[in-house]
């Protein structure tokens, strides 16, 4: 929550639920993290807010993108982004996506299997592409472990088919997990790509990128190490796995850029008991799963709440949205606590939420419209 914002929902007084992002921070976190890693090319990844102020930010900071589909390249060509500055990060593509990508310029593709080697070969011809390995995501709130990539020794036989199908067999990517807590991950996930990268040096290939992936964190409930603390870890398992002959590098963060630049204001609709003996009460708010939300599966993303009663008395609570939906329950089990005096109509600022939020809302379940936006 930064003045900026609070100055805007005090002046403004927004209809909840709202998002709104502070672009300053969006800025913030972008030169921080490329502070950081210096030598580490930015691909921001579109889908944790593809706002088009968020985009413009990052454009004019020299950001690349990476996009999740081609409806997100196209929402970066009619904003004016050079196709140059765009990679095709999916791993499952339609054939004919692929082929329009690649009629707009697009040069750099991601894949980790035959079958989409095989569409990258017909429809992207003598297209840079990245083997996608597979991580367990291990220390990550939102683990990507079992969708994507493959195992380092297919990778190797990929990127050997790639070289003979007429594509570039530029080099390897991974993702240790989104939100991930534990910096070691990158130091194994880039043990793994050196030694892909010398079975096919053996093979007279040379690849010469990696793309390190997200994982970079915001501040949710649960601590986690600054984004410093990230880059010191792979600047040292890169020189750990490669040495002196170091491979090009990108980035693709998403939430670590907008998620702490922006909060979800929201209102109590609800406050009630389910019974004589539970001692929480049940907090219904007017948003949930279905409108923005979804990352609380599981109770995975834990976000951080701020009341304008904060600093009294506070009791347990289940947090829950507004919809007919019985999934539609936030928080059950994290013992999250809400003051007392809390009562219906009141203000609840959900913290870090500028990142899979607004982008995640539904159209129309139970008739309530998608999020409104704001980016100041």
């Amino acid at each position: 929550m930064t003045d900026k914002i609070q100055t805007y929902l005090a002046a403004r007084r927004p209809p909840t639920p709202c998002l709104v992002v502070d672009l300053d921070i969006v800025e913030e976190n972008y030169r921080r993290l490329a502070a950081a890693l210096p030598t580490a090319e930015i691909y921001y990844a579109v889908k944790a807010n593809p706002a088009r102020p968020v985009i413009e930010r990052l454009d004019r900071l020299g950001s690349g993108f990476d996009t999740a589909s081609i409806y997100e390249i196209e929402r970066c060509r009619a904003l004016g982004i050079a196709p140059e500055r765009m990679a095709y990060g999916s791993t499952v593509k339609k054939e004919r996506d692929i082929a329009a990508a690649h009629g707009y310029g697009v040069s750099l593709f991601a894949f980790d299997s035959e079958a989409e080697l095989a569409k990258l070969a017909r429809a992207a011809p003598g297209a840079r592409v990245l083997c996608r390995i597979a991580m367990e995501g291990e220390g990550a709130d939102w683990p990507l472990s079992e969708k994507f990539g493959c195992h380092p020794d297919m990778a190797v036989d990929l990127l050997e088919r790639a070289r003979a199908v007429g594509l570039d067999p530029y080099g390897l990517s991974f993702h240790v997990g989104s939100q991930q807590r534990d910096t070691a991950q990158w130091d194994i996930a880039i043990g793994r790509s050196a030694v892909v990268f010398g079975a096919l040096n053996r093979r007279g290939i040379e690849l010469r990128m990696i793309n390190l992936g997200g994982g970079f964190p915001a501040r949710y409930r649960r601590d986690a190490p600054p984004v410093e603390r990230y880059a010191e870890a792979i600047s040292a398992a890169l020189t750990r796995h490669f040495g002196n002959n170091l491979p090009l590098t990108m980035i693709e963060p998403g939430r670590c850029i907008p998620g702490d630049a922006g909060i979800i204001q929201t209102e109590v609709v609800l406050i009630s008991r389910k019974s004589y003996v539970d001692d929480r009460r049940w907090i219904y708010l007017d948003i949930g799963r279905f409108g923005g939300l979804p990352e609380v599966l599981d109770e995975a993303i834990q976000y951080r709440l701020r009341t304008g009663r904060d600093g009294g008395p506070t009791g347990p609570v289940v947090i829950a949205g507004p919809t007919c939906d019985e999934v539609d329950i936030l928080y059950e089990n994290a013992r999250y606590e809400l003051p007392l005096a809390l009562e219906v109509g009141d203000r609840i600022q959900i913290l870090s939420a500028g990142a899979y939020t607004a982008t995640y809302a539904s159209v129309g379940f139970n008739g309530f419209p998608p999020l409104d936006e704001y980016y100041i």
